[in-house]
């Protein structure tokens, strides 16, 4: 009974949804407060009955309720508890019922905390996202039921994907899901904008809180999503420019240059259509990446599903919710208040300059990832688009961003001093270099792209000091007067700082583990040894060991450096019992901010003597790449704490008619 109580819940969640868009809709048409009222009440409902659901998926995981279809195809007794509950948004079913609680919960987050919304604008937003929740809830309702019985049901399940069973990866999907769906209030806004024809610098303030919660828990779930990739797939990398990873990474792109846009909307009252439309297609991407994994077009070990069926009922959703919103857009965006006018050297312009470099890069990653696909679709040729197309397209864009980054902040609004902003990065530029020419020369093997990428690093982490180090005028005023200044900064600029920051220690770290990484592999038997880098390695053992849900070969490896021992490895070599998959279990000995990562292969029999293939990377400032992604995030959390953010711009009082 309790799995029916559920689905009665998720059911009332989509009547609730319904009502949600009829009653705010009819509120605007009449301009009604008790109906608003009574809307922002079914979002709240909404919420409240797709959580119920939510909490007896997650019930029916944790005691192996096997009479449930999607129990019994993703769970199994043996399965530790924690991969239990991840169980419940490990499948296609529950992902979508995890995207239904981001959708909801954003909706009745908008109606509880939107009180400095103008009344007409937050009734249209409410009744949009309404109509989002009521679109997805019927596709998991009628299309992708995640409580459906089963008849005959299993005495044991067929437990989910070993790759899956993971902590990292039990709590990307919360994460990328509340980031993804977040783009929804955002798009809601939008299209509230748009229909009002309010499109000034009230509305980009109320949309930065919401921009920015969203980009920052995306960043956090990207970010975890890489490192699962990284330890957990056992191939020694953290980015592969895989279909589903740009799926998510096409949203922040997005994001970010709305971030940027929306800056000048609310200082200038310029960019408005320009800013509404990345809100439109912020969420935009997020839909076309939920179509890219649940279609079956895709095949990745990230995608949910290979339904062709449901596949084209998100496309349907897609064309729908995207295309009616862009051809709104077509019709309003002409009558949008263009704002006034600024000179080609300005913080406008360094701004629009970042958001046609953000623009550009998203639409390369876009081509990259949909022409395999439509080329397949036309004639047939399966293709593969990889690292080096978006090497050559993507990375240039990324170069010129990155140059032009830590001048916008120093540029003045409406017209800017070109060679002031010069003559204050002098010495961020001189660091650059100095750490290029230096990288260059005492780093080998010797690599120019490598040692440029660490110079661009170090520029932006410089220059993102410069400019607290003019905004307190360091150096130049009372140590007094410097220090009042500082802790006086806003929390917003201290975010945009970190940001910055933060993008220069990924820099670093990716460039400098893509350039002077190191591997080697070998079949070793008992007390073999490999070289990889500066470390010798040696397999002193293998034994047999007994998990929760496995069996696994463990091998013991002492690796050493100059005849001194390091570190002790214990790789793994897994067979998952339910369903006989094998999987590699990574050992990583940290090395300060590097990794000597080590992965156990298969058994191989030469002869008396067994044998076992051994691969092993040097990554060096591996930590970096996850780092910065962190510190971005934590950027965007202490941005969203500034007062005047989360507060928004109070409600004008409504004019009499």
């Amino acid at each position: 009974m309790i799995a029916e109580l559920g689905a009665f819940a998720l059911m009332l969640g989509l009547a609730c949804a319904l009502a949600q868009v009829g009653l705010s809709t009819a509120a605007r048409l009449r301009r009604s407060t008790v109906l608003a009222a009574a809307g922002e009440g079914a979002a709240l409902a909404s919420f409240f009955g797709v959580a119920i659901a939510f909490a007896v998926l997650i019930q029916a995981f944790v005691v192996s309720d096997f009479s449930v279809a999607n129990v019994a195809a993703n769970s199994h007794t043996e399965k530790p508890l924690l991969y239990k509950v991840a169980g419940a948004w490990g499948s296609h079913e529950g992902s979508m019922l995890l995207w239904d609680l981001a959708l909801t919960g954003y909706g009745a987050a908008m109606a509880l905390f939107g009180r400095n919304l103008p009344r007409n604008l937050k009734t249209i937003a409410v009744a949009t996202q309404g109509a989002l929740g009521s679109v997805f809830l019927a596709y998991t309702v009628f299309a992708s039921n995640p409580l459906a019985r089963l008849v005959h049901p299993p005495v044991e399940g067929a437990s989910l994907n070993p790759l899956l069973q993971d902590p990292a990866l039990a709590l990307h999907p919360p994460f990328l899901y509340s980031g993804y769906v977040g783009m929804s209030v955002i798009f809601s806004l939008s299209v509230a904008a748009l229909v009002e024809g309010r499109v000034d610098a009230a509305w980009a303030r109320w949309v930065r809180p919401w921009a920015l919660a969203a980009w920052s828990l995306l960043t956090i779930g990207i970010m975890m999503g890489s490192f699962w990739a990284y330890y957990e797939l056992g191939w020694g990398g953290w980015w592969f420019w895989d279909p589903v990873e740009n799926a998510s990474f096409m949203p922040w792109l997005v994001a970010a240059a709305l971030l940027h846009s929306a800056v000048v909307t609310e200082k200038r009252g310029a960019l408005a259509g320009w800013t509404v439309f990345l809100g439109l297609a912020a969420f935009s991407f997020s839909m076309l990446g939920a179509f890219l994994v649940r279609s079956g077009v895709l095949t990745s070990v990230h995608a949910f599903a290979v339904d062709p069926k449901r596949g084209v009922l998100l496309l349907f959703i897609l064309g729908a919710m995207a295309g009616g919103a862009f051809a709104l857009f077509a019709w309003r965006a002409p009558n949008l208040n263009q704002g006034g006018v600024f000179a080609p050297v300005s913080r406008e312009s360094a701004l629009v300059l970042n958001n046609i470099l953000l623009a550009a890069a998203t639409a390369t990653v876009l081509l990259g990832t949909l022409y395999p696909l439509i080329r397949q679709a036309l004639t047939g040729d399966a293709i593969s688009v990889g690292p080096p197309y978006f090497d050559l397209t993507f990375v240039p864009l990324m170069i010129a961003l990155i140059l032009i980054l830590p001048a916008g902040p120093l540029l003045a609004w409406k017209r800017g001093d070109a060679a002031g902003v010069a003559q204050r990065l002098w010495a961020a530029a001189a660091l650059a270099l100095v750490a290029g020419i230096l990288t260059y020369a005492l780093v080998s093997p010797r690599k120019a792209f490598a040692a440029l990428g660490l110079a661009l690093g170090a520029w932006l982490i410089t220059g993102a000091i410069v400019e607290i180090v003019e905004r307190t005028r360091a150096f130049r005023a009372p140590l007094a007067e410097t220090w009042r200044r500082l802790i006086g900064l806003p929390r917003g600029a201290w975010g945009m700082t970190l940001a910055h920051i933060g993008l220069g220690v990924f820099v670093l770290g990716a460039c400098f583990e893509t350039g002077w990484r190191a591997e080697a592999a070998e079949t070793l038997p008992i007390g073999g040894s490999l070289n990889v880098g500066a470390y010798h390695l040696v397999l002193q053992k293998i034994t047999r060991v007994e998990g929760p849900n496995y069996d696994a070969e463990r091998a013991q490896i002492l690796a050493s450096r100059d005849g001194k021992g390091v570190c002790r490895a214990f790789p793994e070599r897994r067979l998952y019992l339910a369903n006989g998959q094998t999987t590699s279990e990574v050992a990583i000995c940290d090395r300060g901010p590097s990794h000597l990562y080590i992965v156990l292969g298969e058994r191989r029999d030469q002869g008396a003597t067994p044998v076992w293939l051994v691969r092993a990377y040097w990554n060096p400032w591996a930590v970096l790449i996850f780092g910065g992604p962190a510190i971005m995030a934590l950027a965007g959390v202490i941005s969203l704490s500034d007062r005047r953010l989360r507060l928004g711009v109070a409600r004008r009082r409504e004019q009499p008619a």
